[in-house]
């Protein structure tokens, strides 16, 4: 594998569409408001969304590469790392400083963005630098923390600091809409953790699968995956979101499915992988077709 195709492998490509998904929601939130928006600030806004995800991703791969997790663990499609350094371990700096000039990318982003556009910015901006620089090394062992960490990464701060970067306001309606990519990232993670609980307790982590067990996993999936959508439903019987936005219940019925699977197969999920894509097209789903609601009802 050549150096670039070993970087990228590290960034885990695949996955880094739910940034732009959440982006886009927030970038709805402010169509839907009727802002006037600026077509190259949105564009700044969201290579700033993707560098952030981008340096989390590569991070986590080195350290996870140092740690000797990558080595331990089986890989699957969503679990397990993305196997780029274990194959090729002469390229560990080259990922760390990929993950550390994506860092200063997301940071000069911000940075312009609180100085010329939003100073308001200034909380969502810093939260987020913090938890991208401390989530494989320090959350990683707060269950809680690291529970909620997805959540409020791609939910909150991506969806409501677009929504803030394009229009300079805080309204209380992306603040509920933000609570949907809240409740399903973090359903994202928790679920890819399952294959991965043997060997993460192994070498120090202490997320919440390892802590509280499969059973109690389970129950918080359930409960995440009905708050999300419960929203949905309550926004639209309200009418603070137009009709066309129930089409985001529609992926509810791969979460109800990747549930089904995680009370079938509980830490033993690898084998059957499609429970995991399931999860993983409710997250990135819910929210594309939310905003396609909000801009188009």
């Amino acid at each position: 594998m050549s150096p670039v195709a070993t970087v990228l492998q590290a960034t885990r490509p695949a996955f880094l569409v739910l940034g732009p998904v959440c982006v886009w929601l927030g970038l709805a939130t402010a169509l839907h408001a009727q802002a006037a928006v600026s077509v190259p600030l949105f564009v700044l806004i969201l290579l700033g969304a993707v560098a952030a995800h981008v340096s989390v991703n590569a991070l986590n791969e080195y350290h996870d590469f140092k740690s000797g997790l990558d080595l331990a663990t089986e890989k699957t499609a969503f679990s397990g790392g993305s196997g780029a350094l274990p194959a090729n371990p002469e390229m560990a700096g080259a990922v760390l400083v990929t993950g550390l000039v994506a860092l200063a990318v997301t940071a000069a982003v911000g940075v312009y963005l609180v100085s010329v556009r939003a100073p308001q910015l200034l909380p969502l901006g810093a939260a987020g630098l913090v938890l991208v620089v401390t989530y494989t090394q320090w959350l990683n062992r707060e269950p809680l923390l690291c529970l909620l960490a997805p959540g409020l990464g791609f939910g909150v701060l991506m969806v409501v600091g677009t929504h803030v970067a394009l229009t300079g306001s805080y309204p209380p309606l992306v603040w509920l809409l933000s609570l949907v990519p809240f409740f399903l990232a973090n359903n994202l993670l928790l679920l890819n953790q399952y294959p991965d609980i043997s060997a993460d307790a192994a070498v120090g982590r202490r997320h919440f699968p390892i802590v509280f067990g499969i059973g109690v996993s389970n129950t918080v999936y359930a409960l995440f995956a009905a708050a999300a959508y419960l929203t949905i439903v309550s926004l639209v019987l309200t009418r603070q979101v137009p009709a066309l936005a129930s089409l985001a219940l529609l992926p509810a019925l791969l979460s109800l499915y990747a549930l089904g699977g995680m009370l079938r197969h509980g830490a033993g999920i690898a084998a059957a992988p499609q429970y995991m894509a399931a999860n993983v097209a409710a997250s990135v789903l819910t929210p594309l077709l939310l905003g396609i609601g909000l801009v188009f009802g």
